[in-house]
């Protein structure tokens, strides 16, 4: 059985960041479910679909042409139809665009195949917000991130503004509120931790703070050595 790690948790609460450091220490594989469903809201948003039509976009979820490529320096690019989007899938727009795909069953369901295929010999670190309930309710190590929504908004808001974009901090507070309301609040798998996950608050904590933590959880379990 292959060994995988799931960490879930609400938008800014340091997943991917963890993930992806954590998938390299190990030598695993590494899936981004979140830019799954950017994906699905940007194919939708390019080919004039409407976002209300459930049939439509789980179609285009079941069969868009996607490509995960990691670069030489470790950093993962994505591809949409042969195009590099990796910058277009981190804006505000496609976030809130995920959030309303991702709230069809249709939609989680055909993608859900998919999100299972990343499961090798080699082991997966699983980033998103249904990983350990319902994509992979086996892994061996659940963790769930989360954090202030003034912190998420705070750490989004340093992100932009490193990027020269011109972002407003109450904005984006109210951003993050909607869509953890929308998460949590959906019928099709809501962010909750899973019953058997270890939850970490990383308001007050650093990225190596979590990371260390994180790593001695993975020892404990005796998936790593």
């Amino acid at each position: 059985m292959a060994t995988i790690i799931a960490i879930d948790g609400p938008s800014g609460a340091g997943k991917g960041t963890i993930s992806r450091a954590l998938a390299a220490k190990l030598g695993f594989k590494y899936l981004d479910s979140g830019a799954l469903y950017r994906l699905v809201g940007l194919a939708a948003k390019r080919h004039s679909v409407d976002l209300a039509n459930h049939i439509d976009v789980s179609a285009l979820a079941a069969h868009m042409d996607i490509d995960f490529r990691t670069t030489k320096d470790g950093s993962l690019s994505v591809f949409l139809e042969s195009e590099d989007v990796t910058q277009e899938l981190r804006t505000e727009e496609t976030g809130a665009l995920a959030s309303q795909v991702a709230s069809h069953k249709p939609v989680r369901a055909a993608l859900l195949a998919r999100q299972r295929l990343f499961a090798t010999a080699e082991g997966l670190v699983a980033d998103g917000r249904d990983m350990g309930t319902v994509v992979f309710p086996q892994a061996q190590l659940k963790i769930y991130l989360t954090a202030s929504i003034e912190e998420r908004a705070q750490r989004r808001y340093k992100e932009l503004l490193a990027k020269g974009e011109n972002v407003n901090l109450p904005a984006l507070e109210e951003q993050v509120r909607s869509r953890d309301e929308r998460d949590m609040s959906r019928d099709a798998s809501p962010l909750i931790p899973a019953e058997d996950a270890i939850e970490l608050d990383t308001s007050e904590l650093s990225i190596q703070e979590v990371m260390d933590t994180v790593l001695n959880l993975v020892y404990i379990k005796g998936l790593a050595n």
